[in-house]
């Protein structure tokens, strides 16, 4: 009986006798075979020497796609699971798994390891890729398994396996001296790991509990080929560059002090301007759009949370209750319940809607310290917080006006590039499965009518209604998360949110939450990566910086300020009694986006020598022609 192979373009190959996913990629091309990591077959992924006995369909994954790099990436933790071992026989293995970029994985030292024995780690793996040791795959019973890591002293292993029920089979996989529990798929063999770099190491809690052992993880980074190793290390220097703690430490904008807490931001002047403006734009904008700022508080009321969902659900990330005059209250971890009961405040009339009502609300969360990360995982931050309240007619005007303006909004700031994913309805959700069917049909003939690419995240949206992602892509290739429309069928329900329609009856409203900004934390590290530090001219805390060659010229200098501060430009003058070819480097390292260079010349003729960022030397002029340059009439 013969075996029919249906590919993803719908041609169809039959076999004879069982057949590899390997000899289906030769068949095709040998450049495929070549290039080919796994298979999926019938949509489960499985090794390309995974023997196929009846009629399925075929995908194969090469280092393109998502799932070929996974495995790509988690068969090099095995090969760097089994060069560590070989070198220091006493350390204990844990788990390896891919991530985003790279691998890593943890092991149980006494000591981390140092740079020098990450060296060696990497000289062993590239040791062993050479010797193309076959990855292979054994399926047995589980106390076979425990048999063999127990011979092994493998205790992490063992606490693995305990929690595996008696009756499953286990998957092991092994290249040549070493072997892991692994479910797989992995490569065929070592040999396909052309390109290896080691990257860092750090602590890490065993399963992220802070009451386990601290363990030693190792994370690194290998491709097909050397020159994809190359261009991904630029990447990196180039990302080293342009990173938000960096440039936050060179411009002063923002610290961090462990004395007041990790996680918890303290805006420097310089910062605070650059925030100032930031939320300024927004507000102004926002009440161009029609919306209503509220302010709510910082606190509320155990049973607001428990109405909204959060001690059920979130009560983990809510910092502990503090008891007021008998009532336990919690420190808000979102705005929303707030936004509900402003809503709730009064009854609402279809004419009155849409309702938007938009704050910037500072919120807190307790993230562990291990994933805090700059600006952009903090314990305390700012939402760009609204919601939009509405009747079923005036939803897909609603969802139309909200891209258009989070779009226009991004732009102002720069921002060219734009990811944009449509995410569905997951398996576990809330709401009429009508309600999700209207909802997502909105967002989709928004994004359509709009002209707007976008990719559909099937099954990615929240429990509690659709959403619309955009992220925004800088430079270098990274795409940042930014702005999210998400439907919300959840809080309308909990809170017993209502209308009354033309009709004389109650009915209850459509609900869109949305953050343009997502965060004003994270999307001030965004766009301080995005931009290098190098902002826009609008939003630069310091526009232009007076330079006087001498002290002689102080006094001309400080009359140049007061007519650029009149006109609400944000200069200074650099009073320091330094040589103007130091003062001139200093703003060039500050990113100051102009400077004026004022001397004896210049005082006597009235004018200024204009300097550009990064440009150079724009010639001498009047102030009046300055201001034309840098868009400012009088």
């Amino acid at each position: 009986m013969s075996i029919n192979i249906t590919l993803p373009d719908g041609s169809v190959k039959s076999y004879e006798s069982p057949v590899k996913p390997l000899q289906v990629a030769q068949d095709i091309s040998p450049r495929l075979a070549d290039a080919s990591i796994l298979a999926e077959v019938d949509g489960v992924a499985v090794d390309l020497d995974h023997e196929i006995v009846q009629d399925c369909s075929l995908m194969l994954h090469t280092f393109k796609t998502e799932q070929g790099k996974e495995v790509y990436w988690h068969s090099t933790s095995h090969l760097m699971a089994q060069a560590v071992k070989q070198l220091f026989p006493s350390v204990k293995v844990t788990i390896g798994p891919a991530i985003e970029q790279g691998f890593y994985y943890d092991f149980d030292r006494d000591t981390p390891f140092t740079d020098e024995e990450l060296a060696q780690i990497e000289e062993r793996m590239v040791f062993l890729s050479k010797q193309n040791l076959v990855y292979q795959r054994k399926e047995l019973s589980k106390a076979e398994a425990v048999e063999i890591f127990k011979n092994m002293g493998e205790d992490y292993k063992l606490e693995i396996l305990a929690e595996i029920p008696d009756t499953d089979v286990i998957s092991t996989y092994q290249q040549g001296d070493f072997i892991d529990l692994c479910r797989g798929p992995h490569l065929l063999d070592t040999g396909k790991i052309k390109a290896i770099k080691l990257l860092k190491t750090s602590g890490a809690y065993w399963r992220g509990d802070e009451k386990n052992k601290m363990l030693h993880r190792i994370y690194g980074i290998s491709f097909p080929s050397k020159k994809e190793l190359e261009e991904y290390l630029e990447f990196l220097r180039q990302a080293a560059l342009r990173d938000h703690r960096k440039l936050g430490k060179d411009l002063d904008l923002f610290s961090i002090n462990d004395e007041v807490g990790p996680g918890l931001v303290l805006w420097h002047p310089n910062g605070a301007m650059i925030r100032h403006l930031i939320e300024s734009y927004w507000k102004e904008e926002h009440l161009k759009h029609g919306y209503k700022l509220v302010y709510t508080p910082h606190v509320g009321r155990a049973s607001l949370w428990e109405t909204s969902g959060h001690l059920g659900f979130y009560k983990e990330n809510m910092y502990s209750a503090m008891d007021v005059e008998g009532q336990d209250y919690y420190i808000k971890p979102m705005n929303c319940p707030f936004h509900m009961a402003i809503y709730n405040s009064n009854l609402r009339s279809y004419r009155e809607l849409p309702l938007r009502l938009g704050e910037l609300g500072t919120v807190y969360r307790y993230e562990r310290s291990g994933v805090l990360h700059g600006l952009m995982r903090v314990r305390g931050f700012t939402q760009d917080d609204a919601h939009i309240i509405c009747t079923p007619e005036q939803l897909d005007s609603e969802v139309e006006k909200l891209i258009v303006f989070a779009l226009d909004m991004l732009k102002h700031f720069g921002f060219k590039e734009f990811l944009i994913y449509l995410s569905t309805q997951p398996d576990a959700s809330v709401g009429d499965p009508k309600d999700w069917e209207v909802a997502t049909e909105s967002l989709r003939r928004s994004l359509e009518k709009l002209g707007l690419a976008y990719d559909v995240d099937k099954g990615g949206g929240a429990f509690y209604g659709p959403k619309i992602d955009i992220k925004i892509k800088d430079a270098i290739g990274r795409a940042w998360q930014c702005t999210t429309i998400q439907f919300d069928f959840n809080e309308p329900t909990r809170f017993n949110m209502t209308y009354i329609g033309s009709d004389n009856v109650q009915h209850r409203p459509y609900m869109i939450h949305r953050a343009i900004l997502g965060s004003v934390e994270r999307f001030f590290a965004t766009l301080l990566e995005y931009h290098g530090g190098n902002l826009p001219l609008w939003l630069a805390p310091v526009q232009l910086m007076i330079l006087p060659i001498t002290e002689a010229q102080l006094d001309y200098a400080r009359k140049i300020e007061e007519q650029l501060q009149m006109r609400g430009f944000r200069c200074e003058v650099d009073t320091r009694n330094e040589k103007i070819g130091y003062k001139v480097r200093d703003a060039e390292l500050k990113k100051i986006p102009y400077m004026c260079i004022v001397g004896k010349k210049e005082e006597e003729n009235g004018t200024v020598t204009l300097r550009e960022h990064t440009v150079g030397d724009l010639g001498s002029m009047s102030l009046e022609a300055a201001l034309e340059k840098l868009g400012l009439k009088s």
